[in-house]
């Protein structure tokens, strides 16, 4: 599945999220999904050192470095593929990071709306 027949939230040509690091469940650098990720890795969101230990508090650690999947570990303003529901619940808790609109899938509307998304614009 290619990035470039897919939408944004905006309803435009899906761009990529982030090349360094490289981002995206086909690690393509775009937030595109497939019917394996069951995750929903379609939220370009930028990292936040907030979001971040919100984030390994719930289980999923992307801070640390990872070698030997050739994961560098994030930082903050880092460009990254959440998961719709991580990027959901943060926001529930009010530790929701920075969504890059034009690089996040137009699938995430089906759970959060746009104006939510809009709200926090990059």
């Amino acid at each position: 599945m290619s990035f470039k027949n897919s939408l944004n939230v905006l309803g435009e040509a899906l761009v990529p999220c982030s090349f360094d690091p490289l981002t995206g469940w086909f690690r393509d650098g775009c937030c595109e999904t497939g019917p394996h990720d069951r995750g929903r890795h379609i939220v370009c969101a930028v990292m936040t050192d907030e979001f971040l230990a919100f984030s390994k508090a719930c289980g999923n650690d992307l801070s640390t470095p990872v070698p030997q999947y050739s994961f560098p570990g994030l930082k903050a303003g880092d460009k990254w593929c959440v998961c719709l529901d991580r990027w959901r619940e943060a926001y529930a808790a009010g530790k929701a990071p920075k969504v890059v609109l034009k690089a996040t899938h137009q699938v995430a509307l089906e759970r959060v709306p746009l104006e939510t998304f809009r709200e926090y614009a990059a």
